[in-house]
């Protein structure tokens, strides 16, 4: 065992196959995926035939290797939607939800709340507890698990190792699949400086930065920007920093290229703040190199969701549209775009699709931009190269399995030859039940820079449910939760990463839900979502964003689509928040609510005895009724 975890730690795992005892090593011990059906600690083997449609699937659609087993290095809500997408995928497509075995890693403290992922899960392997960089993001330990469980791909999910490009590299030494892009993609695109650098190469728009100026020769490769150029975009000094900043005009961001989660980050409105901020930002992330970048203020943060296989071909799956953000956190997402005209959103979708193939990038991506609703000029901001948290809106208006899809282009599969890509594209593509069959014999290569996509289908928006704290600062709150209950809609989807009776420790993201409403156009999301919301029965320690959440989609900047990136901040400044009620009158109001209620029942019993002709009992008075209620231990009498 490595050591970069305990030494003495036990890992609790469900044999893949039948494998013998000389296959596993001797510090793991069985355990089972407690709730997934599995008898006196035995997993059911899956039968060879499932195991060869896989194989079958893999070949006939062109693929390369088939994955009939994956490592989850991910946990709560990630985790929890890559299982459910999976086995929906694997129902439909070879008819039993076991088709791929999906393995999970388990810490102390999510086997202690009882964590969804690990319940619903094949199996679970344990793994050392406290931060991500003793578990989710400690990418020696994934490897090892992903050998010990014999997994044929790892799934990274969002957050912890996903965006770490020893990850995929270390991976592939082992003959595992990552489903994700290679490393070299991942390393060229994770710099600030270097995406933007590349992304000018490829003719997408930038904001006015200190790197501006600098070109890179469209012969160049991508992948390795050569130091002298790299160093030009920086700046060194305060001296710089002024020079740059009058460039390119205040309100400027002075910006830690390692820089993330609000450290490295100073905006900067005048040459005296330059100099008060910028050793801030050095002292924040020690020895990152620094760019200035230009404000872009009332903007909105438009999304393009990409997918890419590993033969150049990448499709572009609609937009999205995340403005409504909490210190630069997205809280409300939605889409498609209504903000801005279609042929605009046509540019953003030829620009992402351009720098993907220009660093040769495969799986799922997102391309960030900032769009402005004055000038209709969009700019990039970054790509992120895993799949983003709202994926599922894309899923709902371009009726896509993201999570399966990944798997599909991990198998090696063309994007031409998926059944699900070939419809979005208005192509044939066999239709129907078992719809990979028919598309193997019909399928044939198109141009994805030619190819029309349909029409997305409808409006959705997400919202994120929190373990937050509004009246405190949105500060993070942790504990048991006795009761969680939703029941789905038609129009409303939702999941959680967390089940009445759990939990969320101390080491747990904040988001443990996301909720997804569906109409047929914004306003009808938007009233789809607010009936759902208020569906949510949470009962338990934490607090939750959620009642907040209902007062913004009533708030009319909202509903008229007037909002830009800081306008949530700004709302939190002004201290606008939810309307609710003081706890005493929800006591008065059920106190008289249960004594009308009786009232009303004895008079209709007085009444009924009346109109038969009979006398009514001594003890059903209208006017002598008495109605005995305990509130708080006290008698109230009406």
């Amino acid at each position: 065992m490595g050591a970069s975890y305990d030494e003495g730690k036990k890992f609790h795992f469900i044999p893949a196959y039948s494998m013998s005892e000389s296959q596993r090593r001797p510090a793991i011990t069985l355990g089972v995926g407690r709730g997934n059906g599995y008898i006196n600690g035995v997993a059911s083997i899956r039968s060879p035939a499932t195991m060869s449609q896989v194989d079958q699937f893999c070949h006939a659609l062109g693929g390369k290797k088939p994955i009939h087993s994956i490592l989850i290095a991910n946990n709560g809500m990630a985790a929890v939607k890559f299982i459910r997408s999976i086995r929906t995928w694997a129902y439909e497509t070879f008819g039993t939800d076991k088709a791929i075995l999906l393995v999970a890693m388990a810490t102390p403290e999510d086997m202690r709340i009882n964590a969804e992922h690990i319940q619903i899960a094949d199996q679970f392997v344990e793994v050392p507890g406290g931060t991500n960089n003793n578990n989710y993001a400690n990418v020696q330990l994934i490897v090892e698990m992903a050998e010990i469980t014999h997994v044929d791909a790892v799934w990274p999910g969002w957050g912890h190792a996903s965006e770490n490009p020893e990850l995929p590299d270390a991976l592939d030494a082992k003959g595992i699949v990552f489903l994700g892009p290679p490393a070299t993609s991942m390393a060229a695109l994770g710099d600030k400086i270097g995406s933007s650098l590349i992304a000018q190469a490829a003719d997408v728009p930038t904001l006015p930065w200190s790197g501006s100026h600098v070109k890179i020769s469209p012969e160049s490769s991508l992948f390795t920007i050569p130091d002298e150029i790299y160093r030009e975009a920086c700046v060194h000094t305060t001296e710089e920093v002024i020079a740059s900043c009058q460039v390119i005009g205040y309100p400027a961001m002075i910006k830690a290229s390692w820089g993330g989660g609000g450290k490295g980050i100073r905006k900067v409105h005048n040459d005296d703040e330059v100099r008060a901020l910028f050793k801030q930002v050095q002292g924040e992330v020690p020895g990152s190199p620094i760019f200035i970048m230009k404000v872009a203020s009332q903007s909105r943060h438009l999304e393009v969701q990409l997918l890419c296989d590993q033969y150049g071909n990448v499709a572009a799956l609609h937009s999205r549209d995340c403005s409504i953000q909490r210190r630069h956190q997205k809280i409300i997402e939605e889409g498609p775009i209504t903000v801005a005209p279609p042929q605009t959103v046509k540019k953003l979708e030829q620009a992402a699709r351009r720098l993907a193939k220009s660093v040769n990038y495969v799986g799922a991506a997102t391309v960030e931009y900032l769009y402005s609703m004055d000038t209709s000029e969009y700019y990039f901001l970054e790509l992120n190269p895993r799949l983003q948290v709202e994926h599922p809106v894309t899923e709902w208006i371009a009726e896509i399995n993201l999570p399966a899809a990944q798997v599909a282009v991990g198998m090696g599969i063309p994007l031409w030859q998926i059944p699900e890509i070939r419809r979005f594209y208005g192509m044939e593509y066999g239709g129907g039940y078992d719809a990979w069959r028919k598309t193997s014999l019909v399928a044939a290569p198109f141009d994805f820079d030619k190819a029309e996509s349909i029409r997305p289908k409808g409006h959705c928006v997400a919202v994120r449910v929190t373990s937050e704290d509004p009246d405190d600062g949105f500060k993070p709150t942790s504990g048991k939760v006795q009761e969680l209950s939703f029941k789905s809609k038609p129009n409303v989807w939702a999941y959680f990463s967390v089940k009445s009776g759990g939990g969320i420790h101390e080491f747990s993201d904040s988001q443990f839900g996301h909720v997804f409403a569906f109409g047929e156009s914004r306003a009808l999301a938007i009233a789809n979502m607010v009936l759902g919301l208020k569906e949510i029965q949470i009962r338990g320690e934490i607090r939750t964003n959620v009642d907040y959440t209902i007062d913004l989609l009533h708030a009319s900047d909202y509903r008229d689509n007037k909002i830009h990136t800081g306008w949530l901040d700004s709302r939190i400044a002004m201290r606008v928040r939810a309307e609710r009620l003081p706890w005493y009158l929800s006591v008065v109001g059920g106190a008289l609510y249960k004594a009308c209620a009786s009232s009303a029942a004895l008079v209709s019993d007085y009444v009924g005895y009346l109109e038969k002709g009979q006398i009514p009992p001594k003890h059903i008075s209208p006017v002598k009724s008495q109605v005995s209620l305990n509130i708080e231990g006290k008698q109230i009498h009406d």
